[in-house]
């Protein structure tokens, strides 16, 4: 799945744009540490859903190569935290749907969850 098509399923907010990107598969959590220990093969490849807005989920996205995080219920980094997202050239994407609804949305698509 494409980002643009991404874009017109959830309603997104592109925060920062530092590549474009297509996904394979998704994963969503709070956890980091599930995160870590989940997300193994094809990361550049994984999209990155989470509700949990800080420097973790952006280190934990470093830290797995991930290129994107998609953060739901409205949420956004804090200027500080978007800075180092930034730094790291991490898409950074926001949505007002819940985890839940993001989820449901994207496997109905055909985005299948990591495994």
């Amino acid at each position: 799945m494409k980002l643009a098509e991404l874009e017109k399923i959830l309603d997104i907010t592109v925060v920062n744009m530092a590549d474009d990107c297509e996904f394979d598969v998704a994963f969503a959590t709070d956890l980091m540490s599930d995160a870590l220990h989940l997300i193994q093969d094809n990361s550049d490849k994984t999209l990155l859903i989470t509700g949990l807005c800080n420097a973790q989920s952006v280190r934990t996205a470093d830290m797995l190569d991930l290129k994107t995080i998609l953060y739901v219920r409205g949420k956004t980094l804090q200027e500080e935290d978007l800075q180092l997202a930034k730094s790291l050239n991490l898409n950074i994407l926001s949505t007002k749907l819940t985890m839940y609804e993001v989820c449901g949305q994207l496997y109905e698509k055909g985005l299948k969850p990591v495994s």
